[in-house]
């Protein structure tokens, strides 16, 4: 088979239609160009939303959870062992909220090749007192250092330094809901009330926003000795261990092992948020769908195109099959000028498939519940494209097959009798 002979007979056939091999590759570039286009804003705009909450999230939270023991004492009295039980109204057990032995366990943690980094945590509920006004709300203790690292915390800190947790004593970051509702702003001191009823003056030095306004109306953080101090508390105090994994994905798999292992409570982020992953699935496949419905759309193009050539070039088909070409010949000129369409049209369509995610990159996009964000969010993968012209080869070469099929199978003889 000369590849070079093939190739110049379907250059020629492709420039004896130009209007129509120009209107099916613009079809493939159009198809192309808004597959690259649609996906890097979607799949941005999904990374943007995981963001919110994976950047807060962390994979494993250990913890002593608030819960009625498994073995009441009936149960376990063997007078009723073969009785069953019916117990309502079941209290909670007395159980601190402590992690007992914390620094040996994240010690431990630290260790573990599959961690990539371990945050404690003290949570503490309070009251911030305005005026004769109590409002609830929440204290994070944190480590400044370790929360920055593994959790970003410093980008949703849109008032302040978060760094001033560690340096000023008794200082807090507030949510900017909570400061709205208190009137207050940087330099501002508040008063603070434990549910024991210890009181403790602290200075705002930060206001943070994450987006999301249950968490900005109730949520505050500072850093672990303040939390400490406030409650009372030994400097070996810790109530939560955030665990953050190289591998999301085996999070299900490692919480229980822990719990067994450290003798806690243990959630892992795909229990706590399984409605966020079907969230995101779903938003991916709607992508996806239609990005790949307008390649579908562009491939229709190209094989009415072909089958209308085929048609109008019946006496050249016969005349090269007189001449010595095979059918099998006939069927890869067809084929050639299908994929020819395909290159050009895919290559321009990824081109502009750049530009115009380029260009939504730079429109502004700021909103009061995502400070952060700037602009409109674009993912900016080399995967995507790679994808785009892949599927274009795939889909104009399938659109080209069958004509070129047809012609591969046409009856020189009869074509020339009929003429």
């Amino acid at each position: 088979m000369q590849w070079h002979l093939i190739f110049n007979i379907s250059k020629t056939l492709l420039l004896a239609r130009l209007r129509q091999s120009v209107i099916a590759a613009v079809g493939v570039t159009f198809g192309i160009t808004m597959f690259i286009t649609l996906v890097s804003f979607m799949t941005g705009l999904n990374k943007l939303l995981d963001g919110l909450i994976l950047n807060r999230t962390p994979h494993i939270r250990l913890y002593n959870e608030i819960k009625p023991s498994e073995n009441q004492p009936v149960n376990l009295s063997l007078d009723y062992a073969d009785h069953i039980n019916m117990i309502r109204s079941v209290k909670p057990k007395e159980r601190p909220l402590e992690i007992y032995n914390s620094q040996a366990i994240m010690r431990s943690l630290k260790e573990d090749d599959r961690v990539l980094g371990v945050a404690p945590k003290i949570t503490a509920q309070v009251f911030f007192n305005v005026g004769a006004i109590d409002l609830n709300g929440i204290i994070n203790g944190i480590d400044v250092l370790v929360e920055d690292q593994l959790f970003y915390f410093g980008d949703y800190v849109t008032k302040g330094n978060l760094r001033d947790l560690q340096t000023v004593n008794n200082s807090i970051i507030l949510g900017k809901g909570a400061a709205e509702k208190m009137l207050v702003d940087i330099g501002d001191v508040i008063q603070v009330t434990t549910a024991r009823g210890e009181r403790l003056s602290l200075k705002v030095v930060g206001i943070f926003q994450l987006g999301i306004a249950d968490v900005d109306n109730v949520q505050s953080y500072a850093s672990i000795q303040t939390t400490q101090k406030l409650l009372g508390e030994s400097n070996n105090y810790i109530t939560d261990i955030h665990i953050k994994l190289k591998n999301l994905d085996l999070a299900p798999a490692m919480a229980p092992e822990y719990k067994k292992l450290y003798g806690t409570d243990a959630i892992d982020l795909q229990t706590f948020n399984a409605q966020f992953e079907t969230g995101t699935s779903i938003r991916n496949i709607i992508t996806y769908a239609v990005s790949i419905t307008l390649l579908i759309v562009a491939g229709f193009g190209i094989y009415n195109i072909l089958n209308m050539m085929i048609y109008e070039k019946m006496d050249s088909i016969a005349i090269l099959k007189a001449t010595g070409f095979s059918g099998k010949d006939v069927k890869w000129i067809f084929i050639s000028i299908s994929l020819i369409i395909g290159i050009s049209g895919g290559t321009f369509g990824l081109i502009f498939g750049y530009i115009f995610s380029s260009i939504i990159n730079q429109i502004p996009f700021e909103t009061a519940a995502l400070p952060t964000v700037k602009t409109f969010p674009i993912n900016f993968n080399v995967f995507y494209y790679l994808i785009g012209i892949v599927f274009a080869l795939i889909t104009t070469y399938v659109a080209g097959f069958f004509p070129a099929k047809k012609a591969s199978q046409v009856d020189p003889v009869e074509i020339i009798r009929g003429k």
